[in-house]
């Protein structure tokens, strides 16, 4: 099916076929012929499959078809995106599939120079793309008017919910027209984003592309077993073993982000971190850098990802496992773009069993942990983790699949003392013996019930000969 079959202007075709596309996705062969009725939209589907153009064309059809007095004033079309890598994303698509049309359009966010922002309002500009906080600073000043908007997109709007925009966003729509076309676009939908539609929408039509919480199909997904220290070993053994073309790794942390590059930095690795305590300027120079090949790696977060548009990343590696489910979507949606195949690693640790679970359930796909091949495995840790009831000596240490972490957070602090004792003890004895088996289940039970006097005797046979420590079975 060509671009001209969906009703779009021959200008803006013209601009499509320019970009080098030539068929619409799925998504956009259903949203957009729905959006140009006018129709509100929930439209769901996997990162990668050309959400933003199923929003964007729609947009520039609707106001090339304007007369040019209406033209150029206040916005007739707003774009409200979490965060402003992906908010330079949109702008780009506008600019690329509207290069033969008279549209203006300015992209507002946190960390540019208000001083160009306002005279570009000024000026008058047809389609405003903006993250919330930004926005809102702008309509604290009265520099910009939403009395003309039109058509009103949500993009991302699950992550609007997870980084507590959604009373920004509500303050914004409160001063959108009520007569606007409310397009939602997601890459998961829950029931947050039903709340959210069931508030600002006129029965709207839902469009769902595959399973809306799946990953695509073309992603082959691996998870690899790995105690905490040996991640930076791991990792630096997968990118030395695998043929890894462009690689993006993500961190849930931004000082996590730092700790990684520099490690691979000092291996000889083509490094770069993004995330949000670098400048605006770092940041686009760095995405430049990525996109450009002079780097072969990435380090994000979570959120400095959520603009990344990056044709051919090969390989995507969750460095730590995401502590929300969608997140672990939206992270492996970076691969396996455009009906391209990608892999998708997560390195997962015991205690971060719970989380994975979460993944699970949330996608309804089993992920089978195992130990990296050719790894030191005898340092690592045995291939399955609990994946169901278990018993010990712990209490509250219980926990089924797809529970969330209750469990695991009894373990941890509930039991933390008797651990610390339990590990104590096995490290004194393995300094004094290095012929000891580890300890079976069964010798572990008691651990964390020994009174300070047997401690005080471990303390005592430390200081003895070896041939002693070793009765101490």
């Amino acid at each position: 099916m060509p671009f001209k079959s969906l009703g779009l202007s021959d200008p803006l075709v013209r601009g499509i076929l320019a970009t080098g596309y030539s068929a619409p996705t799925k998504i956009q062969s259903e949203a957009i012929p729905a959006a140009l009725e006018g129709r509100d939209l929930i439209a769901c589907a996997q990162t990668g499959t050309g959400k933003t153009a199923a929003f964007v064309l729609p947009i520039l059809h609707r106001l090339e078809l304007m007369d040019p007095p209406a033209k150029h004033r206040n916005p007739k079309a707003l774009i409200l995106t979490p965060t402003r890598e992906l908010a330079l994303q949109i702008e780009g698509c506008i600019q690329d599939y509207g290069r033969y049309l008279d549209i203006r359009a300015l992209t507002v966010y946190g960390g540019s120079k208000m001083g160009s922002q306002l005279q570009a309002l000024k000026r008058g500009i047809d389609i405003l793309v903006a993250t919330p906080g930004r926005l809102l600073d702008h309509m604290d000043r009265k520099s910009v008017s939403l009395s003309d908007v039109e058509v009103l997109v949500l993009d991302e709007a699950d992550r609007m919910f997870d980084m507590g925009f959604i009373k920004d966003v509500q303050k914004i729509v409160r001063s959108v027209p009520k007569s606007r076309q409310t397009l939602l676009f997601s890459a998961t939908i829950s029931d947050d984003i039903d709340r959210l539609a069931g508030g600002i929408q006129k029965d709207p039509l839902t469009i769902v592309v595959g399973k809306k919480r799946n990953p695509i199909e073309t992603i082959n997904q691996r998870v690899y077993f790995v105690r905490k220290q040996l991640k930076p070993v791991l990792l630096k053994h997968m990118l030395n073993t695998e043929k890894m073309e462009t690689v993006l790794i993500f961190s849930r942390t931004k000082h996590g982000a730092d700790r990684i590059t520099r490690n691979l930095q000092r291996e000889g690795f083509n490094t770069i971190a993004i995330h949000s305590n670098r400048t605006q300027s770092q940041r686009l120079k760095a995405l430049e850098g990525f996109k450009a090949g002079r780097y072969q790696i990435m380090v994000a977060t979570d959120i400095a990802a959520r603009g990344i548009d990056v044709e051919g990343i090969s390989h995507v590696i969750n460095y730590d496992v995401p502590k929300h489910p969608e997140d672990y979507v939206h992270r492996i949606g970076r691969t396996g773009r455009a009906e391209a195949t990608g892999d998708a690693i997560t390195l997962v640790t015991e205690e971060e069993g719970p989380e994975l679970s979460r993944i699970e359930k949330y996608t309804d796909k089993y992920l089978e942990p195992m130990l990296y091949p050719d790894f030191d495995n005898e340092q690592a840790a045995p291939p399955r983790l609990p994946r169901g009831p278990r018993s010990d000596s712990r209490q509250g240490g219980q926990r089924s699949r797809g529970k969330g972490g209750s469990g695991r957070r009894r373990d941890s602090r509930g039991d933390s003392r008797s651990a610390k004792s339990e590990s104590s003890q096995s490290g004194d004895k393995k300094k004094n013996s290095r012929r000891r088996k580890p300890k079976s289940a069964s010798n572990s039970q008691g651990g964390g019930k020994q009174d300070s006097s047997n401690q005080n005797q471990n303390k005592k046979r430390r200081r003895k000969p070896r041939k002693d420590s070793q009765k101490s079975d």
